[in-house]
């Protein structure tokens, strides 16, 4: 509106075609599967900071090489995409990049604008724009004021249904000392001293607090225990690269164990706030005014001279400073010393206007999560809908809050997250993978046309079948979102075809009548008949769904016989310095080169906590069939303190699946039977399983007596799912009972 249309563009991005993305690409054009496509692309390694092509990958993952001699369409596929790679493969819109002209656009660029869009964009990149010497804006917008704009709404939503509910109250002739005022919350009148957000904040428990999330910042935050918003903003400052190395001493000061000092009295009112310790750029220019006798006009300049490390500029701003110095009566010595550490940390300096602004954001976040707990992590959770790991982050956050996040529900829930109470947390149908927008829409404007579905057939009959399809509804009985009606979730998604179908049915002929029979709707219509999905399956499910478990965690099937010979849980671990046994399922793995070789970087997850583990490449190489997705696995490793993360660091030296486990830590297997019992039937159950090392007991009775007898040697063992199983379903799961040593974790 100001500039005029002609003369203001968004700028382009060039996407080019990296090495991964090459293979994916040649191969869908070439018609190859795309299991096959995803497996080559995988061979190729990633190292975070490298640009690793086709040509490095070769030399890097000898089964690429090796695939690529031995099978034509690999060679054909790589070849191809060889030739094609570093090639420009799309553009784009830079996300915050703004292009203002002194005049019409296109007297000084080309401009296009993009499919689908209005927005007109330049043909010249960031880089190019410059060159050309126009000008650049970086608007930067942020997800967290949409966070907070989401939180207030649900804070207000709740405060109008309390007063709803009051005035009703009142109306009823209930006490009207009963009745209170809420007055909306006002982020912009929060006092800045609140004890609650500073608390949050001392304890690092800053899971969706702007700025101070990562790992290394709630290290700072516990160890620097900021208790003033002066505090906050010189962390934001001080969270960067260059001045990381003040910190130590910045915290050293804070607390008193060392000493403020000033070269000059003058100095004190300007770094008193950051005890001393030069953090911002404005704080050096104040010191070129105060000291130097600068302009604030001439300090500005002295800062970027500062900031760019001219000798031939600093030469010079050093003679006018120790002049005004001495003007103001600086000894000389004094005023080069000052300009000394003045131009060593205006190169740290941060900008302390844009620090106090991401401190006021980060504050106000802190302020909200304190005090509106579940209104908060709602409004994240909805922000990040599309991530999962992300959401599973905020779900496990509420938990150690006390917040509920109840099942997604289709007679309850909306699009996004929303807050029920202010302990409980309803799941956003959104955030159901293979859902969308619109067909959550649709089924939330049935709801509430016709209110709550009574069935899976109902459901079918009442939404928009051109937008809720069969994935969708699939997606939602897999998630749960149907168990308010009907939790027989395997019924259920075997039924889907048929609801649609006979709702297709209903639609056509205008006449809603029971969908399995003509007698109208008071019976309830069959499901088809199956078995119930046993929870392992039913969570696996429901990952699929959600991409995380929600209901439960499948390692609590093996809980029990594993801490058996497991001692401690991941959230208990602490740095150990003898190796100690952890287990859980791996939730993701990944894999990178180092100068040892080939490293797997794995996530085990028990339920309770996660912690990150590296198998260098020996170990790697002779387990890599056992680590995939949701495998249990058992580890002997040794437990560290990661100074750089600030968390623990897992190396494992030895790696188990839990069959290995079992054979490696049980004293026995002690099968318990009758006089009923067939000791032949027992003999070919054991049989397959012979020559391993686990003896086996029988404890025998009948009506008379009882013994336990050991079986010799040559009746010993190995382990196994299949010979456990076997013998749980001729004698029951409680007659079957592998016996671990007493003093668990022994090596």
């Amino acid at each position: 509106s100001k500039y005029g249309a002609d003369s203001v563009s968004q700028i382009v991005t060039f996407g080019t075609m990296a090495a991964k993305a090459v293979v994916r690409d040649v191969g869908r054009v070439l018609d190859l599967g795309y299991n096959f496509c995803d497996q080559l692309a995988k061979l190729i390694p990633f190292q975070p900071g490298q640009h690793i092509t086709l040509a490095k990958a070769r030399e890097m993952e000898p089964l690429l090489k090796e695939r690529e001699n031995k099978e034509e369409e690999v060679r054909e596929l790589l070849e191809l995409a060889e030739r094609l790679e570093g090639l420009t493969r799309n553009v784009g819109m830079h996300a915050g990049g703004v292009l203002i002209a002194p005049g019409k656009l296109t007297d000084f660029c080309p401009i296009y604008t993009a499919d689908g869009s209005g927005s007109v964009v330049s043909q010249f990149d960031m880089k190019d724009v410059e060159a050309v010497g126009l000008v650049k804006f970086d608007f930067l917008g942020l997800a967290t004021l949409t966070i907070i704009d989401w939180a207030l709404r649900y804070i207000r939503n709740a405060e109008c249904k309390v007063q709803s509910a009051e005035r009703k109250a009142g109306e009823a002739g209930a006490n009207s000392s009963l009745v209170t005022h809420h007055s909306s919350l006002d982020l912009s009148s929060i006092p800045l001293d609140d004890k609650a957000a500073y608390d949050m904040l001392k304890e690092a428990r800053t899971v969706g607090i702007f700025q101070l999330e990562s790992r290394g910042m709630r290290d700072l935050l516990q160890r620097a225990r900021p208790d003033r918003f002066e505090d906050v903003i010189a962390l934001v400052a001080l969270y960067r690269p260059g001045p990381m190395e003040l910190i130590p001493e910045f915290i050293e000061r804070k607390h008193g164990r060392s000493r403020v000092e000033y070269l000059d009295p003058r100095l004190e009112p300007i770094l008193a706030p950051t005890y001393g310790i030069m953090v911002y750029q404005e704080q050096v220019m104040q010191i070129a005014q105060v000291i130097g006798g600068y302009s604030l006009g001439a300090a500005d300049l002295l800062r970027r001279a500062m900031g760019k490390k001219l000798p031939e500029e600093m030469a010079q701003h050093r003679s006018i400073f120790v002049a005004g110095a001495a003007r103001n009566g600086v000894s000389e010595r004094k005023a080069n010393e000052l300009f000394g550490l003045m131009e060593k940390f205006a190169g740290y300096g941060f900008n302390k206007s844009h620090a106090a602004a991401y401190a006021l954001v980060a504050y106000q976040t802190a302020y909200l999560k304190a005090h509106h707990t579940a209104a908060f992590l709602a409004a994240n959770m909805s922000a990040v809908m599309n991530d999962t790991d992300k959401v599973q982050t905020f779900a496990e956050d509420a938990r150690l809050h006390g917040i509920r996040l109840l099942a997604p529900d289709i007679n309850q829930s909306g699009y996004r997250f929303e807050p029920v109470d202010t302990q409980t947390i309803r799941y956003g149908l959104g955030a159901i993978k293979g859902t969308g927008e619109s067909a959550i829409a649709s089924i939330v404007s049935a709801r509430e046309a016709d209110g709550p579905f009574k069935d899976l057939f109902d459901f079918c009959l009442r939404v928009d079948k051109r937008l809720v399809n069969r994935r969708v509804v699939e997606a939602l009985v897999r998630a749960g979102a149907f168990d308010s009606v009907n939790d027989h979730r395997a019924g259920l998604l075997a039924s889907v075809g048929i609801a649609l179908e006979g709702a297709e049915q209903a639609s056509r002929s205008a006449q809603q009548v029971s969908l399995f029979g003509d007698s109208g709707q008071d019976r309830e219509p069959m499901l088809v008949e199956c078995a119930r999905w046993p929870e392992r399956e039913r969570l696996q499910n429901e990952k699929l769904a959600l991409g995380f478990y929600l209901s439960g965690h499948p390692f609590n099937s093996y809980a029990a016989e594993v801490q058996e010979f497991v001692r401690t849980r991941l959230d208990k671990l602490t740095p150990q310095s003898q190796p100690v046994l952890l287990a859980g399922l791996i939730h993701s793995f990944r894999t990178q080169m180092t100068r040892r070789g080939k490293m797997a970087v794995i996530m085990l997850d028990d339920g309770n906590a996660r912690v990150e583990m590296t198998v260098f490449n020996e170990l790697f190489e002779q387990h890599r069939h056992w680590l995939k997705e949701d495998r249990l696995l058992i580890v002997e490793g040794k437990i560290t303190h990661d100074e750089f993360s600030g968390g623990l660091r897992v190396s494992a030296d030895k790696l188990y699946d839990l069959n290995a486990a079992r054979n490696r830590c049980a004293r026995g297997v002690r099968l318990t039977c009758n006089g009923q019992s067939s000791a032949q039937k027992l003999k070919e159950l054991l049989a397959p399983y012979r020559n391993g090392n686990c003896p086996v007991s029988v404890v025998y009775h009948n009506h008379r007596a009882s013994c336990e007898i050991e079986l010799g040697d040559a009746w010993r063992v190995s382990l196994n799912d299949n010979l456990l199983q076997s013998l749980a379903a001729w004698l029951s799961e409680d007659n079957v009972k592998v016996v671990y040593n007493e003093q668990r974790n022994s090596h």
